[in-house]
């Protein structure tokens, strides 16, 4: 299940690109997860803004340098489409339509029986298993084909072949089902915290079925990068009042309760309520969200476990990578 733009075949790599950062990462799955090679690169703020590529010619000259240091030049590249700009929907479809004939469907039926909030929309979907007299259903991923397209062409300027397009709970949700959690029956929430916004998603029976992106009230330009050290880049640091990311912080443990009120009432009228939390993300003061969290919630409140993944060397911030890793386990 994901969502794919296939556009080739050879072996890709996993490349990240935030509204802060570019991350790359290599990895194998024989007997444990392996990673074998990771590198990033910190982002002016201004190049990219609210996962919209604003100054092109500067990502392009900057993905260049990363390419012929990290020697990637003509690699072909998985990479995650903004979350900003994910639609994911679970919809009914008519019994009598096959499998083989439901992408012939959706392209019919967009823009008459089923609408976006946007046109010309790339999208995939997935066809969930059939339950005794209910309709046919399928979980459908779309986003906006000019914003998939802005990011292949930047990754093509800079000698790249991007071939597959995810989105990111999908990536993380595939790193912990692997890291030994596949029998596990859960109605698990992933919170992934970045500099600016947190991205929330509830999977129920190993399936998304809700995603909310949740925008903080916070300036990326408050937040300075560090020097790099041996090529990897310490957390950011915030430069203005600690308070204003705290009130912040605040307001997403809410708008997390509201979801969480969401899936249990209005999408199964009490009947199945979320089992356990996972909190991830790049954000430097995620051992504190997490015990925050920790405090206000009765469940389980879990961070992935790494103890499963081998690595070929050490990567201070090794959540930053989960991404990465997940994603390139799309590949492997």
């Amino acid at each position: 299940m994901g969502f794919r733009l296939q556009l080739g075949k050879q072996r890709t790599i996993s490349l990240i690109i935030k509204d802060h950062v570019i991350r790359y990462a290599e990895i194998k799955n024989l007997q444990g997860i392996q990673v074998q090679k990771w590198e990033e690169r910190h982002l002016p703020a201004g190049i990219i803004k609210d996962g919209k590529i604003l100054d092109h010619e500067t990502l392009i000259a900057i993905l260049e340098e990363c390419v012929g240091d990290w020697k990637l030049k003509n690699r072909s590249v998985s990479f995650l489409v903004p979350d900003q700009f994910i639609v994911l929907r679970k919809m009914p479809i008519p019994k009598d339509v096959e499998e083989d004939e439901i992408r012939g469907y959706l392209y019919m039926e967009l823009g008459t029986s089923i609408h976006l909030p946007f046109e010309d929309p790339v999208f995939d979907f997935h066809l969930l298993p059939e339950r005794e007299n209910t309709q046919k259903e399928i979980l459908l991923f779309a986003a906006p084909e000019d914003i998939v397209r802005d990011y292949t062409d930047v990754l093509e300027e800079a000698k790249l072949k991007p071939s597959v397009a995810d989105i990111s709970p999908l990536a993380l949700f595939r790193l912990y089902y692997e890291l030994d959690n596949k029998k596990i029956d859960e109605n698990l929430l992933i919170a992934q915290f970045d500099l600016t916004t947190v991205n929330v998603s509830v999977f129920e029976n190993h399936k998304p079925v809700v995603m909310r992106h949740l925008p903080m009230n916070i300036d990326l330009m408050n937040w300075e990068n560090a020097k790099p050290e041996k090529g990897i880049y310490k957390a950011p640091v915030y430069k203005e009042d600690h308070l204003e990311v705290l009130n912040a912080l605040k307001d997403i443990y809410s708008e997390i309760d509201k979801v969480m009120n969401f899936y249990r009432y209005s999408i199964n009228k009490g009947k199945r309520q979320i089992t356990k939390i996972l909190i991830d993300g790049d954000h430097p003061w995620l051992e504190d969200i997490f015990s925050e969290i920790e405090k206000r919630q009765e469940i389980p409140i879990i961070r992935l476990d790494n103890s499963h993944l081998r690595l070929d060397g050490e990567i201070p911030n090794l959540a930053s990578f989960h991404l990465n890793i997940g994603l390139g386990l799309k590949e492997v």
